[in-house]
């Protein structure tokens, strides 16, 4: 079958052939792939020191399937046939982590396009326990960024919402990739009102017409950061999601937090350099969000993955596309770097 591989760290990506995966335990799921994503990090080599990879290896971690084309002998909630979107992780089910359903912190994961090969093929091993098959009004190609983009959006926006009431507010960092799905997500499950800020203003307009009570278009100076306090009263808002965690959006953001607020980090690229004395002073909280869990975390129902799908087979959360033959693999890379891609870039057979 055809796989594009990552054969160095900042070089092109290379097509090569790979022996087609077979079902060999009883939980194992072979999917045919009909569409799949990656971002710039990865190709860049910033997970390289956490995920220890070998190259070269085939990316492709936002995965979902025209079919499933063979499973195991156990498995009973996927048949042939079935369309499914696949979770990022393949996880155990058995250790304490997984047990207490917090299985984003499973201690014998992979991560299909991090750690081991992905989806940029023809087809890909997962199994059952990541499989969840699509609503009949779904597409694979619709919804395949949803599998990491839209669950750590989903994941993020949804601990926000559950401390968040009507008539606080909620500022969104970045309209992008992911910001463009927190958008959507923030107003399907949440009252709160919603400040988006970017700096390209075709992010801004589109983040208007995905329901963004606010924009706010961010620079070189802090002058948006005084037009956050205008709207919130001065006084800041409960929650900050940063989508970017670049060019100091970090710094520039915890300036928008009202005391005992939460800092939501999602995107990576800087280090969060912050006084801890005013940490302190205001009891503000920073927390982390890696990917969505799906399954029971500790006493309350966590099924991110599941309950997206339901908002996009509902039609509140949409992707915003550009997708690419496998063969245009290249092209794909070079325009989501030239920033040349509004949303998500996705490959389909």
């Amino acid at each position: 079958m055809k796989v594009v591989q990552v054969v160095g760290y900042h070089e092109d990506l290379k097509m090569g052939e790979a022996e087609q995966p077979k079902a060999t335990g009883p939980l194992d799921v072979i999917v045919k792939i009909g569409a799949a994503g990656t971002d710039l990090h990865i190709l860049e080599g910033q997970w390289a020191d956490k995920s220890n990879v070998k190259l070269p290896y085939t990316i492709g971690h936002e995965n979902a399937g025209w079919q499933v084309h063979e499973i195991g002998n156990g498995v009973t909630n996927l048949k042939i046939g079935d369309k499914v979107i696949l979770h990022p992780l393949m996880t155990c089910g058995l250790c304490t982590a997984c047990r207490f359903g917090d299985d984003v912190h499973c201690e014998a994961s992979s991560f299909p396009g991090v750690d081991v090969n992905g989806g940029y093929a023809e087809y890909l091993k997962t199994t059952a326990r990541s499989a969840i098959k699509l609503d009949d009004s779904l597409e694979p190609a619709d919804v395949a960024a949803l599998a990491d983009a839209g669950l750590t959006a989903y994941h993020a926006v949804a601990k926000a919402a559950r401390l968040l009431r009507p008539g606080n507010f909620c500022v969104i960092i970045g309209a992008g990739g992911l910001g463009h799905i927190g958008i959507q997500v923030a107003k399907a499950i949440s009252a709160a009102t919603l400040i988006v800020l970017d700096r390209n203003e075709a992010a801004l307009k589109l983040a208007k017409e995905l329901g963004a009570d606010h924009v706010v278009q961010s620079g070189p100076n802090d002058d948006f950061v005084k037009k956050v306090q205008e709207i919130t009263g001065g006084k800041g808002a409960e929650a900050v999601i940063d989508f970017v965690a670049e060019g100091g959006s970090t710094s520039t953001g915890v300036q928008m937090i009202r005391r005992a607020g939460n800092y939501y980090v999602v995107g990576y690229g800087e280090n969060i350099n912050v006084p801890t004395i005013d940490i302190i002073s205001t009891e503000i909280n920073f927390i982390g969000n890696l990917v969505g869990s799906y399954n029971v975390r500790l006493y309350e129902v966590v099924n991110d993955l599941a309950e997206l799908m339901v908002l996009a087979a509902q039609g509140k959360v949409k992707l915003h596309t550009s997708k690419y033959k496998l063969d245009d693999f290249q092209k794909a890379i070079d325009d989501l770097s030239a920033g040349k891609v509004r949303g998500r870039a996705i490959l389909v057979p």
